[in-house]
Parts: structure tokens; sequence; C-alpha cells
């Protein structure tokens, strides 16, 4: 593994340190891959709760950032089953992103398995500021990195699909999200991220402040190269992202979804194809690429703030739909 750059070793730590103060002083309380969930896909009631429980996974392999691995797998499992990687927020945990969101009732009634990754360090942000973070390769330095083995241990232990891994997650882990797009798009098939930013927008010459409140002027190409930048080598085909923000977001503000979805669009040499209402404040857009496949699954929630993830916890099951798992049950595969 080629190793960091010693130049940008003070910048770069400097920068998530700010981030990190930023971003963790606000406490979240409380049909195939690319389908677009249209109106009325899903009822909004509340899933039952998880049937299995939640279990910690050590001696995955080499953590040099000290991540923790948490588990869900249901009782009754597809054989071969799809994982989830999920997410979660500054201030948060793995055991936190489990008991907040549908993912593991999800597993229950699909089959997949959920694996919750974990920062336990101050701030409990994901590093995606850093060179390191957003380079492929980068695996000893890394959040993105280690995730990445956590991945390959279900796989291995557990006879999962390398073919159906996904990934999702809220603001902090919205943007380790799409890191891991960018940097392993060999590993993740799709990938849903709820109220996050660009690639690269912290580590842009602008610095956090302006990453944060939207107002980094750069075009879609640029955006795009942010992405590109990360494994420059590669050539094979990229995951669909599915993109959710609210308009009121002050901690990451609105027009971070503008850039996300203009770098997403670049990256996948998508088009505007569709727009819907599945709710009444939801503006849903759907970008696809020149053969007609769903590439980016944009929803614009009006009047909703950075908790836009819990305020509506349904978002799962459309995240769940767009990575092509919502297909019968988990007896009846």
């Amino acid at each position: 593994m080629s190793r960091l750059p010693l130049r940008n070793a003070a910048r770069t730590a400097s920068r998530h340190r700010v981030i990190t103060a930023v971003v963790g002083a606000v406490v979240l309380c409380g049909a195939g891959v690319g389908a677009a969930a249209g109106a009325g896909a899903f009822a909004s009631a509340s899933l039952p709760a998880p049937a299995s429980a939640l279990r910690q996974i050590t001696g995955f392999g080499s953590n040099p950032t000290g991540l923790r691995m948490y588990l869900y797998v249901p009782h009754h499992v597809r054989p071969h089953p799809g994982v989830v990687v999920a997410m979660h927020f500054c201030t948060g945990s793995g055991p936190a992103m489990f008991a907040k969101t549908e993912f593991a009732s999800l597993a229950d009634r699909y089959g997949f398995i959920v694996l919750y990754p974990s920062v336990p360090r101050a701030g409990h942000c994901f590093d995606v500021s850093s060179l390191a973070a957003t380079t492929h390769g980068q695996d000893d330095y890394t959040d993105a990195g280690t995730i990445v083995r956590m991945v390959h241990w279900v796989e291995q232990h557990l006879n999962a699909d390398p073919h159906r891994v996904f990934a999702t997650g809220i603001s902090s882990g919205a943007e380790m999200t799409a890191v891991l797009l960018a940097d392993y798009p060999d590993v993740f098939r799709a990938g849903s991220v709820m109220s996050g930013v660009p690639v690269g927008c912290f580590g842009t010459v602008a610095g956090p402040e302006a990453c944060l409140h939207g107002t980094i002027s750069m075009s879609p190409q640029q955006w795009g190269n942010q992405v590109r930048d990360a494994y420059p080598h590669y050539r094979g085909p990229r995951p669909p992202i599915q993109i959710w923000h609210g308009t009121a977001d002050t901690l990451l503000y609105y027009p971070d979804f503008r850039d996300e979805v203009a770098q997403w669009t670049n990256v996948l040499g998508a088009t505007m194809a569709h727009r819907d209402h599945p709710k009444s404040t939801w503006t849903h857009t759907v970008y696809v690429t020149k053969s007609g496949q769903v590439a980016v699954d944009a929803y614009s929630v009006a009047g909703e703030t950075h908790q836009l993830g819990l305020d509506f916890p349904d978002w799962a099951q459309y995240a769940i739909r767009f990575f092509g798992l919502a297909r019968g049950s988990a007896s009846t595969p």
C-alpha cells in the first residue's frame, strides 16, 4: 500500500479536526439495483422491532483506525445473502444506527445482512476529509479500507454475495457511503445517502465551512473529477446512487444536494428522465444513463432539516428497493 504523503498529513489532520468540531456539535436524536421507488411504493406504518440481536465482531482483520464492527443477521437469511453497510451520524454509533433506523427490521423481512461500522474516537465521525480517505488503496490509513475488510469478513464467514453489497448512511455516514462508492466501485453495487455532501467537498481549497454551507463554486465536471480522482485507473462500471436532502438543513446546507446530484450525474453520464411527488413535500427526480438505467435517484424534501433521516424513517424502505433487495420474503427467495 502506498503511504500518505507527509506534506499532506498536518493539513488533512487539521481539516478533520475542524469538521469534527462543527459536525459533531449536532446530535441526531432519536425492482433491481437502481429501481426508482415511485409514489405509494411503501406504507409509512412502523415496521416490527428486529427479531434477532445485534452482535459485535472482533478479529475481522487489520483495523488501523480502531473502528468497531457490529452485525445483524436475521433468523431467516436468504442463501448467499446481500449485505447492507449502514453507517451512523456524528456523535452516533453502530448500535444507535441499528436502533434508530429500519434496516434490521427490513433484513428480517427480506433476508439480507446488515453491517454497522462504529466510530469510537472523539466526535464519532467517519474520516471523509483526509487525502487518504478519498484515495483508493490507502487501506492502511483509512476508515474506508477498514470497512471493506469488514465486508470481506462477512462474505467469507457468512457466504454473503460479493455482487450484492450496498452502502448507506446518515450525515457523516452518508459522506462515508459516497467515499466508499468512489474509492471502491468494484466492491459496492449501489449506495443511498441521507443528508450528506459531495465526495471531496471537505478537501477542496475552499475549506470545511464552505462545504458545510454549500458555497463551493465548481462545475459538474470538476465535482465529477473528485470521484474519478479517488481511483484514477478504474475503468469498470460505477454504482448508482440515491440521494436525500431536506431544504431546511442548516448543518449541511441544501446547496450540497445540488452539488451531489451534479457530481454523480456527471460521473455516471446521466440525464433527467422523470420527476414525481411520492409525498406532498417530496420532489423525486430520476436520472438515467444513455441505456435507460437509473443512475441517480434524488429526493428533495421541502421544509425538512438535518433530522430528515429520523423524521421519515421509511426512507430505509426506499433505499432497500433501490438496492433491489425488496423481493419477496426471506422464506420465499
